[in-house]
């Protein structure tokens, strides 16, 4: 994949039922290419890992990174924990969807992962997509209130549009049966912004909101594909999270 990827989205986002802010993100790494040059991640980690802990978030969905990625940011901060497992073969081979969490904050009750593909249920490509594709969710209860929720983590492909348009309907359906009508979020690099239907799916399925809409206080322009860029303009959002 010849694009570079450094995305960032952050929402602070209070659910109902819950009596505290839930501080939540999405964060695609970028995976360890050495043709990153100055960007690579021998020499950009410790600044994400700075990152990660200026913002203290609760609970983050990653993209794209490669299990030696997630260690160090494991590493770097003791205070997470985090699962998931690589996409070329459900355990550590490739990128990962991984779900970091704070470990003294929070208990996982259930977790798994599927494939976005017709097929579920084992690596594999899905319709036109151009890579194998996962999504990694969880079951987390609060420990200090006991109230549970789900979180579900996903990067949908790049180049395959039927790819992307028919992973957001497999996502919605998983979503339903696997946490019914508990709370819910959905965090991740959907590879389409605001303008997209599969944006409008999700957005206006009566289950799931668009956080960015409903939070009251944003951050710098939204475009959130920057290539390693200082400046971005545009408004294009392609990282979104779902509640």
């Amino acid at each position: 994949m010849k694009k570079l990827i450094v995305l960032f989205c952050l929402i602070f986002i209070s659910i109902a039922s819950f009596s505290q802010t839930l501080r939540m993100a999405t964060y695609n790494l970028r995976f360890d290419n050495p043709g990153d040059s100055l960007n690579a991640w021998k020499y950009r980690h410790a600044y994400v890992s700075d990152l990660i802990q200026l913002y203290d978030f609760d609970i983050f969905g990653t993209q794209e990174g490669l299990k030696h990625q997630l260690e160090d940011v494991k590493n770097e901060l003791k205070v997470y924990n985090y699962f998931g497992v690589g996409r070329e073969d459900g355990k550590d081979q490739g990128e990962h969807s991984a779900i970091f969490y704070k470990s003294g904050k929070y208990q996982v009750v259930g977790q798994g992962n599927f494939w976005i593909s017709p097929d579920t249920d084992k690596p594999n490509k899905g319709w036109d997509a151009a890579c194998i594709r996962i999504c990694t969710w969880g079951e987390f209860k609060e420990l200090a209130t006991g109230k549970q929720f789900f979180v579900f983590n996903v990067h949908l492909d790049h180049r395959g549009e039927t790819a992307r348009f028919e992973g957001v309907k497999l996502l919605l359906t998983k979503i339903l049966e696997i946490a019914g009508k508990k709370p819910c979020i959905l965090t991740g690099d959907f590879n389409f912004d605001d303008t997209h239907k599969g944006y409008a799916y999700l957005a206006t399925s009566g289950f799931l909101e668009d956080a960015y809409l409903k939070t009251s206080v944003r951050f710098a322009p939204g475009d959130s594909f920057n290539g390693f860029r200082i400046r971005t303009e545009g408004n294009s959002r392609i990282d979104h999270i779902f509640v």
